[in-house]
């Protein structure tokens, strides 16, 4: 455990495999039945995630929060559900194969492969990654202007999809006219915006959005 102001506080490494696995498990399990609910009411499928997710965070082995974080934990801090941040969006191939390296100190460097771009009606562009190493994994994280701003998100950016840990919503159709659910509402912060042993990979230049995105978790 790493000391901070004499007080022992939680790490990464003081976490179980078991513990892990189950959150992994647990994480797959709650995407899975968001998209399911998803299907139907969109807003109830919200409602259920943010349910689940304060369970986990207040009480699993593996959340990012310390004890003591824990002990006064009341809830993350999540926007209501908005319809107009839910689109349907292709994959375009544009910036397709670009390498992006990130040192995250104690993962060492992750490296990612561009798989194209994502076109945001009035929004702008957000580039898809695809983790390069065992697992792969479709992974898009955002930053957006309300990022650092009071009463705003997490100032580092946020995460919309990373299916390694399970957070995709789904796929419509097959082939080039395939699109992406891409819901605002379920966008989250990283690990490293509760307790900074984390390593997270965080947005580059490619995936910052000029506008306001002020739904998700916020912080």
């Amino acid at each position: 455990m790493a000391e901070q102001h004499g007080i022992a506080e939680e790490t990464p490494a003081d976490i179980s495999a078991v513990d892990i696995a189950d959150w992994r498990l647990r994480t797959f399990a709650l995407y899975d039945n968001v998209r399911k609910l998803s299907a139907e009411n969109p807003a109830e499928a919200h409602s259920y995630w943010r349910h689940q997710r304060d369970l986990m965070f207040a009480t699993h082995p593996a959340s990012a929060l310390t004890a003591a974080d824990k002990a006064r934990f009341s809830g993350l801090k999540t926007a209501d559900y908005d319809p107009i941040y839910r689109f349907h969006v292709p994959l375009t191939k544009e910036g397709a194969g670009r390498e992006l390296t990130v040192d995250t100190g104690t993962d060492g460097v992750v490296r990612f492969i561009r798989l194209g771009t994502f076109d945001l009606p009035e929004m702008g562009q957000l580039a898809v990654w695809k983790l390069h190493g065992y697992g792969g994994g479709i992974f898009v994280p955002f930053r957006d202007a309300t990022a650092g701003q009071p009463g705003g998100t997490y100032g580092a950016g946020r995460y919309l999809l990373d299916t390694i840990k399970g957070a995709f919503h789904g796929v419509q159709g097959t082939g080039p006219g395939a699109t992406f659910v891409l819901d605002f509402n379920f966008a989250y912060n990283p690990s490293c915006a509760y307790n900074e042993a984390w390593a997270c990979p965080l947005p580059g230049p490619s995936n910052r959005l000029a506008v306001e995105i002020p739904v998700g978790e916020l912080y």
